[in-house]
């Protein structure tokens, strides 16, 4: 009978792409994998060291594995494990620890799924990880896949850990990724989102640049199969006139862009050591806006960085209330060991952090429900999602609005034509079923 692992998956996309790869390491191995549930034999926790709250994390996915499974091996892989190995080696049950240049090597490492009084760390300096591992995620109804295509960041901004995490920007080679992509589409997934660390700065390996983004999307946009390519993120001093243009009339791209800004000041982006000011910001926006109306626009906003003065917040909300954008992913600064940030002087209040959090939090609730309500009355297409909840499920359109439909087995993973038509009082929009979608 084969062993049994489990996987549990913290942070973002990335992570996610590569537990699925480690997975598959695994099953060739001949384990099988199973629910976290299900009483495994091997748990393999992938770990994310953004949020200053890491630690809580891994400690309590560790305690409940235990409860689950009391005698499995647990191994700790992922940024938290490479940035503080020794820190995991203590926690109660952990047996092994794998840093970047490691966890791609998991199976290998477990040889003996013997427990021992001492958890085995395996971690060699970051600079070590240097070779790029291509790596793609399905989700749970296999609707979209996470194909990694870039991994690590040459960049330096003074509040970030991932350099130290995932070690210098490298990249997949295009054959590569035209390659996997054909290889998912023939799996029926019908949307690949791509992900990297630094995803625009896509194109270099062994320290060269060899390719840019932008060549990367032209030829994904010629790969057949595939319905719907969606870019996670993308730093705007990379998001080029080019790409936005191609994007615009791409059939393949959809028209949603998610476009980091930390900070609306342009004093806080340069304590930041971000490569833009709040100007080139506007003129991305701006740009998108003017090729496509319709298109969706996130946000990542970082608040009370240190000297974030009251008029610099005030700075930031405004500049952020006045832009075209659907929606804000809202992040709390906290000091973060081993970055400039944590030693600048004047720091914020934590109090005065989490009111700042709160109110860009309801002005992108604002936000979203504005773009949503643009909306209405528009026709597209739903890629519906096995996301069931009160009877119903919901699906995306290409420019990500988030839609419901009381629950159909046959809609699932099913590209749909509707017309949206309102707003529920969860925030979800409502639809009508349109057949004749094309003579609009």
């Amino acid at each position: 009978m084969n062993k049994k692992v489990a996987f549990y998956t913290l942070g973002c996309k990335l992570n996610y792409s590569e537990t699925s790869a480690i997975g598959r390491l695994f099953n060739k191995a001949g384990f099988d994998t199973v629910d976290f549930i299900d009483k495994p034999d091997v748990f393999v926790i992938n770990t994310c060291s953004v949020t200053d709250n890491a630690d809580k994390k891994c400690r309590r996915v560790v305690k409940e594995a235990l409860k689950i499974s009391p005698g499995a091996y647990i191994t700790i892989v992922g940024c938290y494990a490479q940035l503080k190995p020794q820190e995991i080696a203590e926690i109660p049950g952990v047996d092994m620890v794998l840093g970047a240049a490691e966890k791609f090597q998991i199976v290998e490492h477990i040889t003996d799924l013997t427990k021992r009084p001492k958890a085995l760390v395996y971690n060699q300096p970051i600079s070590e990880a240097n070779e790029f591992i291509p790596s793609y995620s399905f989700g749970g109804d296999r609707t979209r896949t996470f194909l990694k295509v870039q991994d690590g960041c040459d960049y330096s901004c003074t509040f970030c850990t991932i350099p130290l995490a995932r070690g210098s920007s490298r990249s997949d080679t295009i054959a590569s990724v035209i390659a996997q992509a054909k290889e998912i589409a023939a799996t029926g997934v019908k949307e690949i989102v791509l992900t990297g660390v630094n995803l625009g700065d896509f194109g270099i390996r062994n320290g060269q640049r060899y390719d840019k983004f932008f060549d990367l999307v032209k030829a994904l946009d010629e790969v057949d199969g595939i319905d719907r390519i969606r870019i996670s993120s993308i730093e705007p001093n990379l998001l080029t006139d080019e790409i936005i243009e191609f994007v615009a009339t791409s059939k393949i791209f959809v028209p949603h862009f998610h476009i980091p800004l930390q900070s609306g000041s342009n004093k806080i982006l340069s304590l930041m050591r971000r490569r833009y000011k709040r100007e080139l910001y506007a003129d991305r926006v701006a740009k998108i806006k003017q090729l496509m109306p319709d298109c969706c626009i996130g946000v990542d906003v970082i608040v009370g960085f240190p000297d974030e003065t009251r008029e610099d917040f005030v700075d930031t909300y405004n500049f952020l209330n006045d832009l075209d954008i659907a929606y804000l992913h809202v992040f709390t600064y906290s000091e973060r060991e081993n970055t400039l940030a944590a030693d600048m002087p004047n720091p914020v209040p934590g109090s005065t952090r989490a009111d700042r959090s709160k109110m860009l939090h309801i002005l992108s609730e604002k936000k979203r429900r504005a773009f949503y309500e643009r909306q209405l009355g528009n026709y597209g297409m739903v890629l519906f999602e096995r996301d069931i909840k009160d009877g119903y499920m919901h699906g995306f359109t290409r420019n990500y609005v988030k839609v419901k439909a009381k629950y159909d087995p046959l809609l699932v993973n099913e590209l749909k034509a509707v017309q949206l038509t309102a707003i529920s009082p969860d925030g979800d929009v409502e639809i009508t079923e349109c057949q004749e979608i094309l003579t609009h």
